[in-house]
C-alpha cells in the first residue's frame, strides 16, 4: 500500500508541475512561431488547427526529468525514492525526445519545411537507439526477458532478445507517432497504457519502475490539460516518439511485453491500418481499403466527430488494458 501511495503521489506532483509550466511553454512556442502545419489531404475540419503550437513533448519530458534527477539526488540524504533502474527509460525518453524535436524543427522552421527529417534517416537513428537500449536492458539492467501468461518464471530468449526488443522499441515509437493526430488521443491512450504497466510493475514488486511509470502518467495528464479539444498545444514528434519508445522500454523491463499489443491496441491498430492501406493500394493499382489512414482519420471521414473518435478509442483502450492485466494474472 505504501508503494502504491508513493507512486500516486509522484503522479500528482508531476501533474501539478506540468500544468504550472504549461502556459509559459505555450507562450514561448508562439513567440518563436513553432506552429503546426496541416496535411492538405487531411480532413477539412483540421484546418482550424493550423499554427497551433507543437513540440509539446517538452511539457512532458521536462517535469519527468526534473523529478527523476531531484529524487535520485535525494538518495544522498538517505531517501531511496526512484533508483538506478529508471535511468534506462529516462535516457530513452530524452534520446527519442531529442530525435523528435529535430524532426519537428526540420518540418516547421528547417530546410525541409512541411516534411521533417528524411524518413530513412529518422528510421536509422531510431534503429540505433533501439539497439543500444536492447543491449542495455539485456546486459546492464538484466531484465526478465519474457513472461508467458500462466508461468511465474521468465523464459530466456538468448540471442533473439536483442532483435525482438529493438523491433518493439522502434515499432511502438512510430505507433504512438501515428496515433498522434487528434486532440487528446495520443495522450489519453499513452497515459492509460503507462498506468497499466505501472500496475504491473507494482504487482511484480518493481517499485522504482512503478514510481517512474506513474510520474509519466501524471505528466501526460498535465499535458492533456492543454491538449484536449480544442487543443492549445500538440505533442509533436518530440513527445510521440519519446512516449512510444519509453512505453516499449517499460514493457520490456517488466518482461510482460507479450501483452503490450493488447494494452496498446489503438497504436497497434493505427500502424496496421497504414500498412494495410499501402499494401492494398499497391496490390489493387490505386484502390483504398480505408477512406484515409491512420485509422482515426478513417472514422472522421465516416462522420464521427473528433471527440467521438477520441472517447471511443479511449474506451477501447481501457477495456484492452483490463484484458491485458487479466492475462498477466492468469495462474
Amino acid at each position: 500500500m505504501r508503494e502504491t501511495s508513493l507512486s500516486l503521489a509522484l503522479s500528482f506532483l508531476a501533474f501539478i508541475m506540468t500544468v504550472i509550466w504549461g502556459s509559459p511553454l505555450i507562450k514561448l512556442l508562439r513567440f518563436f512561431k513553432v506552429g503546426k502545419i496541416i496535411r492538405e489531404e487531411g480532413p477539412g475540419s483540421h484546418i482550424d488547427k493550423l499554427g497551433t503550437p507543437t513540440m509539446g513533448g517538452f511539457m512532458i519530458i521536462a517535469p519527468v526529468l526534473l523529478l527523476t534527477v531531484l529524487l535520485n539526488a535525494a538518495t544522498l540524504l538517505g531517501f531511496d525514492i526512484l533508483g538506478r533502474s529508471v535511468l534506462v527509460p529516462l535516457v530513452v525518453l530524452m534520446a527519442f525526445g531529442v530525435l523528435g524535436a529535430v524532426d519537428d524543427w526540420e518540418g516547421i522552421r528547417g530546410s525541409r519545411k512541411g516534411l521533417g527529417m528524411r524518413a530513412r534517416t529518422k528510421f536509422l537513428i531510431q534503429l540505433a537507439l533501439g539497439l543500444a537500449t536492447a543491449f542495455a536492458l539485456k546486459y546492464i539492467v538484466k531484465v526478465p526477458e519474457m513472461y508467458w501468461p500462466g508461468y511465474s518464471e521468465p523464459l530466456p530468449l538468448g540471442a533473439w532478445y536483442i532483435p525482438i526488443a529493438t523491433i518493439i522499441i522502434v515499432g511502438f515509437s512510430n505507433a504512438v507517432n501515428f496515433t498522434d493526430g487528434l486532440d487528446g488521443l495520443a495522450g489519453l491512450i499513452s497515459a492509460t497504457a503507462f498506468a497499466a504497466y505501472g500496475g504491473i510493475a507494482l504487482l511484480q514488486e518493481q517499485f522504482f519502475l512503478a514510481r517512474f511509470c506513474f510520474t509519466i502518467v501524471g505528466a501526460l495528464f498535465g499535458f492533456l490539460w492543454f491538449n484536449v479539444h480544442p487543443a492549445e498545444l500538440f505533442m509533436g514528434d518530440t513527445g510521440s516518439l519519446a512516449i512510444g519508445a519509453t512505453l516499449a522500454t517499460f514493457a520490456l523491463m517488466t518482461g510482460q511485453w507479450l501483452v503490450l499489443p493488447v494494452i496498446a491496441i489503438i497504436p497497434v491498430s493505427e500502424t496496421l491500418s497504414i500498412i494495410l492501406q499501402v499494401g492494398y493500394f499497391k496490390l489493387t493499382g490505386g484502390k483504398r481499403l480505408f477512406r484515409m489512414a491512420p485509422l482515426h482519420h478513417h472514422f472522421e471521414l465516416l462522420g464521427w466527430s473528433e471527440t467521438q473518435v477520441v472517447q471511443r478509442f479511449w474506451l477501447v483502450t481501457l477495456i484492452a488494458a483490463m484484458l491485458g492485466l487479466a492475462l498477466i494474472l492468469v495462474d
